[in-house]
């Protein structure tokens, strides 16, 4: 029987668990011990947390581990590129690790590369006030200040006057929320937010869906929800591809999925590179809106990969147009159950959804989602008010 790790158990993880299941694997789930869905979905869990990653290689090499994979998660994937690399399983190779997971080596590799970067520069919480004063002054406003290695919108904060009060507070701010401790300044990237999803085998890459980004805009940019297919004409998409594509390879990413997002000049059309992750799309997008709204089964072609196989594609892919919207308030929420009283059959999936009026203070704090389907994109973006939204 194949036998397959995978790392992290909880609800975006869960789907990569079932089809390992569908499929006959012997799936071996490692995650702390937090009631989790995947501890109950797991043919095995394993209760270890997913950044130990020299006592989950020893498992895996005890256990005969056939492949190792997660999806949606930067911390997952360095300890599956770890544990994959070390058993010789196929992976991307080791230095991806770390400049697909840390923002300032990422703008590091893209600029070697010759791709666009922004002004950026790197900081810790014990800044001096000449360097403040030396990035207020040779940066063009506005900034954009995040923590080096962490995701889901934490730690995000955008200054628009120059004051080194307002930087030195969301540097520190940035470190806190870091692992590493750091924060990376860069001047702001104007216009609409993207993101592509892709698969890659052996070097090669696929590009199988752009999706629109909606957020709550300064200063943390949380997203409020997103819809596939983006809505962009096909010249455009050919470009995406192609800056995408570029991005990859400065990351050496040959392996597996992955999620880049990206901004669209408003003036010059010219496709920015915000950052890439070699992993799947979190926000139930790689999960749910790639197969709901392209036919491809992304979450297969994740372990298809991993198991050192092509990705399959369907002979015939039946496209739609899916969208997930993220609770914030009460008010979303009774919007969301208007909706559903009048149109059921948008409904695909809903989380559960947590009571209380707690400030949503960065994704991991949003309080539920629920994702729709339709034959077309311009119903959903008509019904399901994420115009609105951001």
């Amino acid at each position: 029987m194949t036998k397959v790790a995978i790392i992290g158990a909880n609800d975006f993880q869960n789907p990569l668990i079932l089809e390992a299941n569908r499929r006959g694997y012997e799936t071996h789930v490692f995650a702390w011990r937090a009631n989790a869905i995947g501890e109950k979905t797991a043919r095995f869990f394993h209760p270890v947390s997913i950044t130990e990653k020299e006592e989950i290689l020893e498992i895996c090499r005890s256990t005969g581990i056939q492949a190792v994979c997660s999806i949606g998660s930067d911390l997952a994937a360095i300890t599956v590129n770890y544990v994959a690399n070390h058993l010789g399983l196929p992976s991307n190779p080791p230095e991806t690790a770390v400049i697909a997971t840390n923002k300032y080596e990422m703008r590091k590799a893209f600029r070697v590369a010759g791709l666009s970067v922004p002004a950026f520069a790197k900081a810790g919480a014990s800044i001096s006030e000449s360097e403040l004063s030396e990035i207020l002054s040779s940066f063009s406003l506005p900034l954009i200040i995040k923590p080096t290695d962490r995701s889901g919108s934490r730690g995000i904060q955008k200054i628009t006057v120059p004051d080194p009060v307002l930087l030195r507070n969301a540097i520190e701010e940035a470190c806190r929320q870091s692992f590493e401790h750091a924060a990376i300044i860069e001047s702001f990237i104007d216009g609409q937010e993207f993101s592509c999803e892709c698969i890659s085998h052996e070097g090669r890459h696929t590009m199988l869906a752009v999706t629109r980004k909606y957020t709550t805009g300064a200063p943390h940019y949380i997203e409020t929800g997103h819809i596939e297919p983006a809505g962009l004409p096909a010249s455009t998409l050919e470009r995406i591809q192609n800056a995408v594509f570029s991005g990859l390879d400065a990351l050496h990413v040959t392996c597996g999925a992955s999620h880049s997002e990206f901004k669209i000049d408003p003036f010059t059309g010219e496709i920015r590179l915000i950052e890439i992750g070699a992993r799947m799309g979190g926000d139930c997008i790689g999960s749910d809106l790639v197969p709901l709204s392209t036919g491809v089964d992304f979450v297969g072609q994740v372990l298809d990969t991993a198991l050192g196989q092509a990705p399959a594609f369907p002979d015939k892919a039946q496209p739609g147009a899916a969208a997930i919207r993220f609770i914030f308030s009460d008010s979303d929420l009774m919007f969301m159950k208007h909706l559903q009283a009048q149109h059921p059959e948008l409904f695909y999936r809903t989380s559960d959804i947590m009571s209380g009026t707690a400030a949503v203070t960065d994704s991991s704090t949003r309080h539920g989602f629920y994702i729709l389907k339709a034959d077309s994109r311009d119903t959903l973006l008509r019904l399901s008010g994420l115009e609105q939204s951001s």
